[in-house]
């Protein structure tokens, strides 16, 4: 693929949907009016994690939250990043992900993974030595499904007679796919089988990924490049110092939630997530700042990344909702118009 082809960077919003430690029934309102505001300003989807017995993930049913998401939206794609297919019956997943295609009309990306946090797997009795294999069988169940008008499937973990598909979702074959990925060989697997990426970390530690990403990608007569995406958290005020004031007491609320798991049973913190807001700041986890402060360092990291998909939390720990609306504001207004114009430049060799 060559440099003078990319596309223009798109823009999207990846949530956990954090307690911000007020009441449920706000913050998911709270939420809906971001995805409202997201849709208006031309973003491209709004993807939302899974997580279970802690306060950091409160979208334990991501296809429940988002099918409400899909009513109140016009173009704004939705989707699980991930849905963890090892906590469901993979005839009840597929029967989900065909309802929330149909209700938002053709609108539905699909992030799948087997979870990454053992603990959460073992709440509801998933083995973590099995977790894989599980997850292998789901995943060829759920597809498979996708083709066929009557389902039979015996594997180890799940054996299926003769099911009645009555389901059918509104992509052919089945709607876009996401796997959120930290290697260079995962990126490989995902380029083969042409399905979107989502990346953590440093814009140089994302690099090689996306590097493998494109060396292995095959181009198709009638498809594009899936897309290469980076999580960053982003808050736009119209100072830098506005900007960090609202920030830094929101990263430590968020962070405090990302470990309570790891806090409260004695377990290692996750690896490589910046400690402090300062630290977040340096390590370019954070774009906090002015319009302008955002843009040129979302233009460095951008290049620098290789991505073409930038993955925005507008909305995390106890960020007042006024604050996430002025970000997307800006983004709107100031920011997204500067990339859509005009292509990253990656200096990529040609791949083919």
């Amino acid at each position: 693929m060559n440099c003078a082809t990319m596309p223009a960077l798109s823009f999207g919003v990846f949530d956990h949907l954090d307690h911000a430690g007020g009441s449920l029934r706000q913050q998911y309102s709270e939420r809906l009016e971001i995805a409202s505001a997201c849709d208006e300003a031309g973003f491209r989807g709004y993807h939302v994690a899974e997580h279970h017995g802690t306060p950091h993930g409160l979208a334990a049913s991501p296809n429940l939250f988002l099918s409400a998401v899909a009513q109140r939206t016009r173009k704004l794609r939705v989707g699980p990043l991930v849905m963890l297919l090892n906590l469901y019956h993979p005839l009840r997943a597929f029967e989900e992900i065909c309802m929330l295609d149909q209700l938002s009309g053709g609108r539905l990306d699909l992030g799948i993974g087997r979870g990454g946090v053992p603990l959460e797997l073992s709440f509801f009795g998933v083995s973590p030595a099995e977790a894989q294999e599980r997850y292998n069988e789901a995943v060829e169940i759920v597809i498979k499904a996708m083709e066929t008008d009557a389902l039979t499937y015996c594997g180890r973990h799940f054996s299926i007679s003769d099911v009645p598909i009555t389901l059918s979702p509104i992509q052919k074959p089945h709607p876009p796919l996401w796997y959120g990925t930290t290697k260079p060989e995962t990126a490989r697997w995902a380029a083969e089988n042409s399905i979107n990426i989502a990346c953590v970390g440093n814009s140089n530690a994302i690099r090689p990924i996306t590097d493998a990403y494109r060396a292995h990608w095959i181009a198709g007569p009638t498809r594009d490049m899936p897309l290469l995406g980076m999580v960053r958290i982003v808050v736009v005020a119209e100072s830098d110092v506005e900007a960090r004031a609202l920030a830094a007491p929101a990263y430590a609320r968020w962070f405090n939630t990302f470990t309570f798991l790891s806090r409260t049973r004695n377990l290692p913190l996750p690896p490589n997530l910046p400690k402090s807001f300062e630290e977040a700041l340096d390590d370019g986890f954070c774009l906090v700042g002015s319009p302008s402060t955002v843009r040129e360092a979302l233009k460095s990291q951008v290049v620098e990344a290789g991505v073409t998909y930038v993955m925005c939390q507008l909305a995390f720990g106890n960020l007042p909702l006024a604050a996430s609306l002025q970000t997307i504001s800006a983004l709107r207004s100031t920011i997204i118009p500067a990339f859509v114009r005009q292509a990253p430049d990656f200096g990529l060799r040609e791949h083919h």
